[in-house]
C-alpha cells in the first residue's frame, strides 16, 4: 500500500498555499462508518451499532447515485477546515453556504484538475446530497433518531462561452453545520490524509486519530470491532487480508500499526504514535543489544574461569 502522489506538488504562484489550512474533521463521524469504502457504486445500506448498544448509524443510498464515499467526504473535511479557520480569525457569523471555485476545491483536497476530475466532483456532490443518514447521535431526547443528508444543496457555475466550470457553492446540512460549531468537536488531521489511496486505509486512519489520539501506550482494537467501525462490506477473510497488507506496509500518517492480541487471545490491531513506536523499537533494540553483550561477558567469564582452572590443574605435581 502506498500514498497517492500529490498532483499539486509544483508550486503555483497564483494560488494560496493550501498547506496553510489545517485539516479538521468531526469526532463523531471519525470512529463510525458514515461512508462507503469503495469507489464502485454501493447501494447496500450500512447499519452499525456500537458494542455497548448506545449508538447506532444507518446509511442509505439512492440507486441512481450510490452512497457517498470516503473520498467524497474530503469535501466535508474541506468545509469543516474552512469554517474552523474563519472562526479562529474571529468571524462570528459563520455561513452554512460556502463559496469557492471547482479548481480551488480540487487543489485543496489534492486532486488533479482534469476534465474527468470536474465530472467526479459533480458526482461526489450528488452523492453527498442524496445519501440519507439516520442516527442516534445528537438526537433530541424526545426522539429516538435524527435524519439528515451531508449537503442541503450545491451549485456549479459554467462559463457560457467555454463550458468550463467556474464558481461553486455548497450548503451544509444543519446536522453537519451544528457538529462543526460545537465546542471541542473537531480533531486535526495529518495533511497527507488526502493522499491515502485506499478506502480502508482512510477509515483506519480516522478511527486511529479518534481513539489513539496522542495517548501514550497506543490503542488496541479487536479486528471484528474494527471491521464494524469501518463499515466494510468485505467478508471477514477478505477484510483480514486487506488489513494485513496495510499493517505490512505500515504507512498510515501519524500512527504505526501492528497485529496484537487481547487478554482473551482475540486477534486485534495496535495503533501507536509513530514517535512513540520508533522510540519503543529503539529501546527494544538497545535492550536486546545489552542482553547480547551481557551474555558475551558471561561467556567470557566462564571461559576465563575454565581456563584458570585448567591452568591450575596442569601446574599440580
Amino acid at each position: 500500500m502506498k500514498k497517492r502522489r500529490d498532483p499539486n506538488s509544483e508550486f503555483d504562484l497564483f494560488l494560496p498555499i493550501m498547506g496553510d489550512l489545517p485539516l479538521k474533521d468531526q469526532r463523531e463521524t471519525m470512529e463510525r462508518p458514515f461512508f462507503s469504502l469503495q469507489k464502485r457504486k454501493r447501494v447496500k445500506p450500512i447499519e452499525y451499532t456500537s458494542p455497548d448498544g448506545a449508538t447506532w448509524v444507518k446509511i442509505e443510498a439512492i440507486p441512481a447515485y450510490g452512497m457517498a464515499t470516503i473520498w467524497d467526504a474530503d469535501i466535508i473535511i474541506w468545509a469543516t477546515s474552512t469554517l474552523n479557520r474563519m472562526r479562529e480569525r474571529g468571524i462570528n457569523d459563520l455561513p452554512r453556504t460556502l463559496q469557492t471555485t471547482s479548481y480551488d476545491l480540487l487543489r485543496a483536497i489534492k486532486r488533479d484538475t482534469s476534465g474527468r476530475a470536474y465530472q467526479e466532483l459533480q458526482a461526489a456532490l450528488q452523492r453527498l446530497q442524496t445519501t440519507s443518514i439516520s442516527t442516534s447521535i445528537r438526537a433530541p431526547k424526545r426522539r429516538s433518531k435524527a435524519g439528515f443528508n451531508w449537503l442541503d444543496k450545491w451549485t456549479l457555475e459554467v462559463d457560457p462561452d467555454t463550458d468550463q466550470p467556474r464558481g461553486m457553492t455548497i450548503t451544509l446540512s444543519d446536522w453537519v453545520y451544528e457538529g462543526i460549531m460545537a465546542e471541542r468537536s473537531l480533531l486535526t488531521m495529518h495533511p497527507d490524509y488526502f493522499l491515502l489511496s485506499g478506502g480502508l486505509e482512510r477509515a483506519l486512519y480516522r478511527i486511529a486519530r479518534k481513539h489513539a489520539g496522542n495517548q501514550r501506550g497506543g490503542w488496541t482494537c479487536r479486528v471484528e470491532v474494527l471491521r464494524d467501525k469501518t463499515g466494510s462490506d468485505s467478508k471477514p477473510k477478505e477484510f483480514n487480508r486487506m488489513l494485513r497488507k496495510i499493517i505490512e506496509a505500515n504507512q498510515l500518517p501519524d500512527y504505526a500499526v501492528e497485529m496484537a492480541t487481547t487478554a482473551d487471545g482475540s486477534p486485534a490491531v495496535m495503533f501507536r504514535l509513530r514517535g512513540e513506536a520508533e522510540a519503543l523499537a529503539l529501546s527494544e533494540q538497545l535492550q536486546a543489544e545489552q542482553e547480547r553483550r551481557a551474555r558475551l561477558d558471561a561467556d567470557r567469564r566462564r571461559t576465563t574461569e575454565v581456563d584458570d582452572l585448567m591452568d591450575r590443574l596442569a601446574r599440580r605435581p
